[in-house]
């Protein structure tokens, strides 16, 4: 079993569009067996390339039984009728927030051979298809919050014991070269 570390928010990996699967080897075979191994915990119901820091357009799902993964994903259909409910994310740990999303959504993709599949939900199943393939267009479900709700989730989030600023002091005693920032 190979369970990766969950990449958290403020990563530019998080807010990068990732790149196709071009090639189905055993790299790929790999990454989706990570993938896979790491979505299977308790309380994870899906998880991005992103999330364990690779920028490939590939995700998996654990939800009500049914585990998989997509290659490739695009949403292909999204249902009118809305489900407004608590949303969270292994990149934003411990922060829930009411998130609009379709109540039904439709993936195509391909596996690992590059053959077609499609996956189907509503409710739950809904939503991680579609916080997933936000997740591989550079989207975190924060940006899908009304502003009021935004702001007070970025509050939060910077609150959080986990958040780490991405430009930190540098520590005491440090000195970086003039062309790192630092003074000559």
């Amino acid at each position: 079993m190979s369970m990766r570390p969950i990449v958290r928010f403020g990563d530019p990996v998080l807010v990068t569009r990732t790149t196709p699967v071009t090639k189905f080897d055993q790299h790929t075979a790999a990454l989706v067996r990570d993938l896979l191994d790491t979505v299977d915990a308790p309380g994870r119901a899906g998880l991005a390339a992103t999330q364990i820091g690779v920028g490939l357009r590939v995700f998996s799902y654990n939800v009500e039984d049914r585990v998989g993964y997509v290659i490739n994903p695009q949403i292909a259909e999204l249902s009118e009728e809305t489900q407004e409910d608590e949303e969270g994310c292994l990149s934003v740990p411990r922060l829930w927030y009411p998130t609009r999303r379709a109540e039904r959504a439709v993936v195509t993709g391909v596996d690992l051979r590059n053959e077609p599949v499609t996956v189907e939900g509503t409710g739950l199943m809904a939503r991680c298809l579609q916080h997933e393939t936000d997740h591989l267009d550079g989207m975190l479900y924060l940006d899908r919050l009304d502003p009021d709700t935004r702001r007070r989730a970025l509050r939060d989030v910077r609150r959080s014991d986990w958040f780490m600023p991405a430009e930190a002091p540098e520590p005491a005693g440090v000195q970086l070269p003039s062309a790192f920032g630092g003074t000559a």
